[in-house]
C-alpha cells in the first residue's frame, strides 16, 4: 500500500534531521514495554514504521529478535547505520512482509497516525501469534510550554492535511473491533535539551516541514534559528511519553 505523500517526501528529505533532532524514549517506558510485551530471547518483535530506529535500538536490548519495517528509503538508510545487524524490511503497516501468526509482538513508535487504521489493525492481527501483543508509543509535546507554543506558531500554517496523533480517538480502530483488547497504559514525563542546531533539526524532522520546497523550508528553519537565539540557553522541550499495550483476541 502506498504511503501518504507528505510522509514519503518529508521523511525522505528529513531523515538525517530526524535522527539528530527527535527524542528517544525514557528508560522507564522501554523497560515497561519489555515486560508488558514479554520480550526476551526466543521472542520475535516487529517495529512497524520504524523510521531511523529510535525505538528499534531499544528493543534490541531485550534480547528478542527484532524486525524493523520502514517504507521510506532515506529513513531505512539511517536506521541501517544506526542499528546495524537488525533485520530491516521495506513494507507498510497495511502490508507487512511477514507470515501469518509469525511474530510475538508488534510495536509502533510515533507512527500510528500515518496508517490506514482498520487495515493496519487487521494486518497486525494476521501477523501476531495467538495472545500476541501490540504496543504503541508516542512522545507528545507539552504544547502549553512557551517554546512549544512559539514553534507551533511558526509551523502550524504549513500543516495542511497532515495527520496528527493529538486528540482523542486515535486508537478507535484498535479498540472498537473484535481483534484487540486494551491491556495497559503508562505515562512518563521527560525533557529534551537542545542547542540551536538541535532545535532546527527537531523542526526539520517534521513531515510537512521536510516536504516543503527547499527555499520555503529554509525560510522556516531560519525563523526557528532566530527563535533559538532569542530564547536563550538551555533550550528545553517537555514531553509526555504515552505507551499503550493491546492483546490480540
Amino acid at each position: 500500500m502506498a504511503i501518504r505523500e507528505e510522509a514519503r517526501r518529508g521523511f525522505q528529505q528529513g531523515a538525517a534531521a530526524y535522527e539528530r533532532g527527535r527524542p528517544g524514549y525514557p528508560r522507564e517506558a522501554i523497560e515497561w514495554f519489555w515486560h508488558e510485551l514479554e520480550l526476551g530471547p526466543g521472542r520475535t518483535v516487529v517495529d512497524v514504521g520504524a523510521g531511523t530506529g529510535k525505538l528499534t535500538r531499544e528493543l534490541v536490548g531485550s534480547g528478542a529478535r527484532v524486525i524493523a519495517i520502514e517504507p521510506v528509503p532515506g529513513m531505512r538508510g539511517v536506521l541501517e547505520r544506526a542499528v546495524p545487524g537488525v533485520q530491516l524490511l521495506d513494507g507498510t503497516a497495511e502490508a507487512m512482509p511477514v507470515g501469518d501468526e509469525a511474530v510475538d509482538a508488534i510495536v509502533v513508535a510515533q507512527a500510528f497516525h500515518w496508517f490506514d487504521g482498520p487495515a493496519a489493525v487487521a494486518e497486525f492481527h494476521r501477523a501476531l501469534r495467538p495472545d500476541g501483543r501490540l504496543g504503541v508509543i508516542w512522545n507528545r509535546r507539552r504544547r502549553e510550554q512557551p517554546l512549544h507554543r512559539a514553534i507551533s506558531a511558526i509551523i502550524d500554517p504549513y500543516r495542511g492535511r497532515a495527520p496528527t496523533h493529538y486528540g482523542d480517538g486515535w486508537d478507535e480502530s484498535i479498540v472498537s473491533g473484535a481483534l484487540f483488547t486494551a491491556a495497559g497504559k503508562l505515562e512518563v514525563p521527560f525533557e529534551q535539551d537542545f542547542d540551536a542546531d538541535g532545535l532546527v533539526d527537531r523542526v526539520a524532522s517534521i513531515s510537512f516541514i521536510g516536504a516543503l520546497p527547499d527555499a520555503e523550508r529554509a525560510r522556516v528553519l531560519d525563523r526557528v534559528r532566530v527563535l533559538a537565539s532569542d530564547a536563550g540557553q538551555p533550550l528545553r522541550l517537555g514531553y509526555t511519553t504515552e505507551a499503550y499495550v493491546y492483546e490480540r483476541r
